[in-house]
């Protein structure tokens, strides 16, 4: 854990993606493409994390996928397919995560969000994902035309939430996040299993009940 000190910690700002949902284009491809090799070589070149970063910039995907399509003309179906079927990449809740943020919200911790996530993809994701009723703020990247890392959507979130520098945790799997919301004056948490989460909400002193403690499986 790193970042400011000097205020008490009182709220949690969460990542969306490998944090609280388990994201990856490979979950809707598997079903597309059965080869491994052939799906490989596809999310490797064609359906890019590169390529969908666009779209948690701002971009549409009616305007990607074109250029995309103009570039892979014989993956046309496949491509489309990541806009019809984008739900599909989201398996499910990352083990444990959903439970702490129900424990916090039921102890009245403020609970914020910062998310890499297309607006019109966001659009349609959040309706499916009750959990998030537990949040007071999200910022969206693409909604906001900026994204992790980028400091200034960190100034951005802290601005809108009413933090002082010091208030709040950041929770993110990307070390490169951590270390942009840590300079401006969130303290930071690498995520890595809910267990050590829950480790570090407790030596920060907020209130959990015993069952969603640090001897939570990793």
């Amino acid at each position: 854990m790193a970042g400011a000190t000097g205020g008490r910690v009182r709220a949690v700002v969460f990542d969306v993606g490998q944090v609280l949902f388990d994201w990856d284009p490979a979950h809707l491809y598997g079903k597309l493409i059965p080869d491994p090799h052939e799906r490989d070589w596809f999310l490797t070149h064609v359906v890019t994390r590169a390529w969908h970063f666009q779209h948690d910039a701002g971009r549409p995907f009616a305007q990607t996928s074109a250029e995309l399509i103009a570039r892979f003309p014989d993956q046309r179906d496949r491509i489309l397919a990541y806009g019809e079927r984008w739900l599909e990449t989201i398996a499910g809740p990352v083990p444990g995560t959903h439970d702490l943020v129900h424990a916090l919200a039921e102890a009245g911790v403020p609970l914020y969000a910062i998310t890499n996530f297309s607006a019109e993809f966001w659009a349609r994701f959040r309706p499916t994902a009750p959990l998030f009723d537990c949040f007071r703020d999200i910022v969206v990247s693409g909604v906001e035309g900026v994204a992790k890392p980028d400091p200034a959507i960190f100034r951005l979130a802290r601005r809108r939430f009413g933090l002082e520098c010091g208030e709040a945790l950041f929770v993110d799997d990307q070390p490169a996040n951590v270390a942009a919301a840590v300079t401006q004056g969130f303290l930071g948490h690498r995520f890595t299993s809910s267990a050590a989460l829950a480790r570090a909400l407790a030596a920060l002193n907020l209130p959990l009940p015993v069952e969603a403690t640090p001897a939570a499986s990793a």
